[in-house]
């Protein structure tokens, strides 16, 4: 196990930054090789004479960066390529552009976070523990233990009203969305403009016919909602995509009084920075709010598990047209993630990448203030994205083009929009892009909106 030399200086602040800086540059100077195996947590912070939790924050940056490897029963070591930059080394900023590599969408989270050895623990613990006739089918609705543990958390996290028996467990937000559309027929469905490119062929394909409503900076319209004549809405009253917007209180008291079926899509609720934790709409009014969720940003996409917290009648036809389509989702998932929530895992994974994520995006906010002044930033209270208002006289597909070919995550806003015009405007994810890069990254792209070369 190395000994470690590192510098600290305890005036300046930030020292869990500053831990991992040292290491950062002691692997990239070939002075921990490969395979190295490094202190415990705790030993390095007895050494340091600083807190465990603020080495594990500085091991866990150098892990999603790449430096570090960190699996059950053998510790933490330097990782096989590390003294080689991790992914991001594979741009050059000199024009060389290889596959993006800070997310391939705006709302991508940093997959490298996964808690892969949390969740393996909990997998374990069910299979371990797990009765053989549980692994047949289950229940479509989902199996009732995870349905038990998501209604406590939802109520406690998000001031739901739910129980298990109106939770029904999807396959991701998307399967909620086309399950609750199939079951409650033909809707003339309200829809947030601009919106997700992405939904719009899942909502038609469900029987919906679209109606957009205007987003300004309160959220969704309520005054044009009404005028529009539609059944339904959808809204992401949490963080609104593109835009940013958190809903207001007084539009969220005016859409309950609106009195139609409004489909909560609790996107981003999880990752909040700059306000107070605000409450879902289905805890006002779960006689006609269907509130889907899913754990696709807080741990990982490909897991495919979600949640539809419905009122009775509306969560029991989901659930048998959950079953009539394909018998519900894989239980031994189900299990871990109940184990997951029932022991505390969940909410501190949320609040390490909720430090972190907050930590990405000041660094961006900040090297886009310094850089290109000129361009607003808003959008940036909770999320994984911000969304940039650009002047008048600027393309925001050129603007879009050039933050891909540098690496980053971003779409032009105009394709999101049923109704033509508005300002340029460009949605950038900073979900994977590195503290440490923001800066650098956003000097690259002022050069190429501005047509210069690099030095």
């Amino acid at each position: 196990m190395a000994d470690l030399l590192i510098t600290i200086n305890r005036d300046k602040g930030g020292i869990a930054a500053q831990i991992a800086h040292e290491l950062r540059d002691s692997i990239r100077q070939g002075r921990l090789e490969p395979g190295v195996r490094l202190p415990s947590s705790r030993e390095l912070a007895a050494d340091l004479r600083v807190s465990r939790g603020v080495v594990v924050e500085a091991y866990e940056q150098l892990v999603a960066e790449g430096f570090l490897l960190s699996r059950v029963g053998m510790g933490t070591t330097v990782a096989p390529a590390a003294s080689r930059e991790p992914a991001p080394e594979a741009h050059d900023f000199q024009g060389t552009v290889c596959a993006p590599y800070y997310g391939h969408r705006p709302t991508s989270p940093d997959l490298g976070w996964f808690p892969r050895e949390r969740w393996l623990a909990s997998v374990r613990h069910v299979l371990a523990a797990l009765p053989s006739d549980a692994l047949d089918y289950g229940d479509p609705g989902g199996v009732p233990e995870l349905r038990e543990e998501l209604a406590s958390y939802l109520r406690r996290v998000r001031a739901a009203d739910v129980g298990p028996d109106n939770l029904v467990i999807v396959g991701g937000v998307a399967q909620g969305l086309s399950l609750t559309l199939h079951v409650l027929g033909g809707l003339r469905l309200a829809v947030e403009d601009p919106t997700s490119q992405r939904q719009i062929p899942l909502l038609r394909r469900a029987g919906a016919e679209l109606v957009p409503v205007p987003v300004d900076d309160e959220g969704i319209d309520v005054d044009a909602l009404r005028a529009g004549g539609a059944d339904a809405v959808l809204v992401t009253p949490a963080h609104q995509y593109p835009t940013g917007v958190v809903l207001s209180p007084a539009r969220r008291a005016a859409l309950i009084e609106w009195g139609g079926i409004v489909i909560e899509d609790d996107y981003d609720a999880e990752f909040r920075f700059d306000r107070d934790p605000v409450g879902c709409l289905q805890g006002l009014a779960s006689d006609r709010v269907v509130l889907s969720g899913s754990v696709s940003k807080a741990m990982a996409p490909g897991l495919r598990l979600g949640w539809v917290a419905a009122p009775p009648e509306v969560a029991d036809r989901v659930r048998r047209a959950r079953g009539e389509l394909d018998l519900g989702s894989p239980v031994i998932e189900q299990y871990a993630l109940a184990h997951f929530l029932r022991s505390g895992a969940y909410d501190r994974n949320l609040r390490r990448m909720r430090r972190e994520y907050r930590r990405r995006r000041d660094a961006l906010v900040r090297a886009l203030a310094e850089e290109m002044p000129e361009v607003c930033v808003g959008g940036i209270e909770a999320g994984l994205h911000v969304y940039l208002t650009l002047p008048p006289d600027w393309d925001e597909e050129r603007l879009a083009r050039a933050a891909q070919d540098i690496g980053l995550a971003a779409e032009p806003v105009g394709p999101m929009r049923f109704t033509p015009g508005g300002p340029p405007a460009v949605v950038v994810g900073f979900a994977r892009l590195p503290a440490h890069r923001a800066a650098e990254a956003v000097r690259e792209l002022k050069v190429r909106m501005s047509g210069q070369k690099v030095d």
